[in-house]
């Protein structure tokens, strides 16, 4: 395994982490519930009583904001290299994924296990330990 110090962004990361705990916090604190993603998207697909308005306010912001950002001047260094199938089918393994585990990385991950979740502690060790798992066929035996 390789770092990749020429990309190594600690000072960014160090914000967008402080910014993400801090959106969490609020999100539970003005709304009463969990910042996850899925959960957010998953009632956008089936609306329960006046909620849609501000999960596609969110959804949309998410979308928005990069491409406001890099308007603005700011790099946008992220990149993908997978074609559109390889993306659809990740995303929808994601979708049933987060399903089956009630809630994805940023519920679990972020909320979850600073609420000292247990479930969300096991839910975070099976994503991560997934995605090694998967990394190093992709990379190191398929490749």
């Amino acid at each position: 395994m390789q770092i990749d110090w020429n990309h190594f962004t600690p000072w960014a990361s160090l914000i967008g982490g402080i910014l993400l705990g801090l959106a969490a916090s609020l999100f539970i604190l003005v709304n009463g519930r969990i910042l996850g993603i899925s959960g957010i998207v998953g009632g956008l697909l089936m609306p329960r009583g006046g909620d849609a308005a501000w999960r596609l306010a969110f959804v949309l912001g998410l979308v928005v904001a990069p491409a406001v950002y890099a308007l603005a001047g700011g790099p946008v260094p992220a990149t993908v290299d997978a074609g559109w199938l390889t993306l659809i089918v990740a995303g929808l393994l994601v979708g049933v994924g987060t399903r089956y585990g009630a809630g994805c990385t940023s519920g679990h991950g972020v909320c979850g296990l600073s609420r000292l979740s247990p479930r969300s502690l096991v839910a975070t060790l099976s994503f991560m330990g997934a995605g090694f798992a998967v990394v190093s066929v992709v990379r190191h035996l398929l490749a």
